[in-house]
């Protein structure tokens, strides 16, 4: 029998109210109804619905994601002004220049992506060490592990995951390898670490920093971010909203340095006498969710919304 999971989309309404910008004049205007907005991130389909629900008859909203699942789930939305692409969010840029009114990222990975074993994103269930996005493409995180150098491993686990036993859990990654043949399975690698941590803040299981960290570099998170982030400021029309979700440190610090970077006006020290590079963003609001949606919703805790507007340079 199939299991069915569930997932909560994470400040579902706070994110559309933010990227429709005026929700009101999407329902009743024309010229609003017409706008293009992107969910770049589909997931289970919970931003992606709202957005439907509130867009005119003649706008339109197109989809990306990598997840099998997740194209299955958005085959069930019988909408014409709905499309879906299998694909990344970093080929956001394939879009016509200035050609949305909205762009919105949810970084996080979905319960049902954590919750099934067979994915290997978790260290709560037995299941395959695999943790791609995109079951298609590339390689899982078993097959890495086997062939990856010591030095290199601990590089991964210290960068991505903030972990500073990186160095050791790496030696013990290899001794095992060495020793009885390469990790397989997702306890089997959770027990390695716990063996291996011998302290971990409160509450928190050893293993969780290893497996962020795993997960981020096999499916090169950071990376096709920044290529978004970037690709953002292309495609977004003047006035148009980029709202960005964010489920930890270091993806958040690469959207508020980005956001940052591009609200400002940039002179070039070297000619003084040159025109400024006119600032492309206006940084609008950083939201976290409520406390009653924590308490709805823990996975919701470490949210971190951020939402700006390209300006009309």
């Amino acid at each position: 029998m199939e299991t069915s999971w569930t997932h909560t989309t994470v400040l579902l309404n706070e994110a559309v109210d933010a990227l429709l910008n005026n929700p009101d004049a999407e329902a009743g205007d024309t010229e609003a109804g017409t706008h293009t907005y992107v969910d770049a991130t589909f997931g289970r389909g919970g931003h992606s619905r709202l957005i439907l629900s509130r867009l005119a008859p003649q706008g339109r909203l197109i989809a990306f994601d990598k997840d099998l699942d997740a194209l299955a789930e958005a085959a069930t939305i019988k909408d014409p002004r709905f499309s879906i692409r299998h694909q990344g969010f970093r080929h956001l840029g394939e879009l016509p220049h200035a050609s949305v009114a909205g762009v919105l990222l949810d970084l996080g990975i979905s319960s049902p992506q954590v919750d099934n074993p067979e994915r290997g994103f978790s260290f709560r269930f037995e299941g395959p060490l695999d943790m791609r996005m995109d079951t298609t493409r590339g390689i899982s995180v078993a097959e890495w592990l086997a062939d990856a150098e010591v030095d290199k491993i601990a590089e991964v686990i210290r960068d991505y995951g903030e972990e500073r036993f990186a160095g050791a859990i790496a030696k013990a990654i290899v001794a095992r390898r060495e020793e009885r043949g390469p990790i397989s399975t997702t306890t089997e690698l959770a027990q390695l670490v716990a063996d291996t941590v011998k302290t971990r803040e409160k509450g928190q299981n050893p293993a969780t920093r290893t497996f962020q960290a795993l997960r981020i570099f096999i499916n090169a998170e950071l990376e096709e971010l920044q290529q978004a982030l970037e690709a953002s400021l292309q495609v977004l029309q003047p006035g148009g909203r980029l709202v960005v979700i964010s489920f930890h440190s270091l993806e958040d610090r690469i959207v508020k340095q980005f956001i940052a970077k591009h609200s400002r006006d940039e002179y070039d020290r070297r000619d003084p006498f040159a025109a400024p590079k006119i600032m492309q963003l206006k940084a609008l609001d950083r939201i976290k969710p409520s406390a009653a949606e924590v308490a709805a919703n823990p996975r919701s805790r470490s949210a971190i919304m951020r939402v700006a507007q390209r300006t009309a340079a």
